[in-house]
């Protein structure tokens, strides 16, 4: 199913990125249109963002959201998991290693 229409590739790859790391399938469309812009409608060469299972729409919408914040400007830098390399907040994949940062459990111990 059409998902959304990206402003731009390099932001449509993102969020491809974004989806595809949280287990989500999709497809990006329309890669290699904005070359054909003139003789397609503008609204015709977007990329776009297909789901396989619309069932996804709405965690989807929410990655994307959430993807769209930057970090909190006190957010704490992490520590692979896999390497034990420090990484800013910022960051959701280690740059030693490419292991994709595991979730955090801000829930208080009991």
């Amino acid at each position: 199913m059409k998902f959304v229409r990206a402003p731009n590739l390099l932001i449509a790859q993102h969020w491809l990125n974004l989806l595809s790391a949280a287990g989500i399938q999709c497809e990006l469309r329309n890669r290699y249109l904005s070359g054909a812009l003139g003789e397609i409608p503008a609204d015709q060469c977007a990329p776009e963002l297909w789901l396989a299972n619309a069932s996804d729409e709405e965690l989807a919408r929410q990655l994307i959201e959430a993807g769209a914040k930057d970090p909190a400007f006190d957010a704490l830098p992490w520590h692979c998991g896999q390497c034990g390399e420090r990484l800013e907040a910022q960051f959701t994949m280690c740059w030693q290693c490419g292991a994709a940062r595991e979730p955090r459990d801000d829930t208080p111990a009991h």
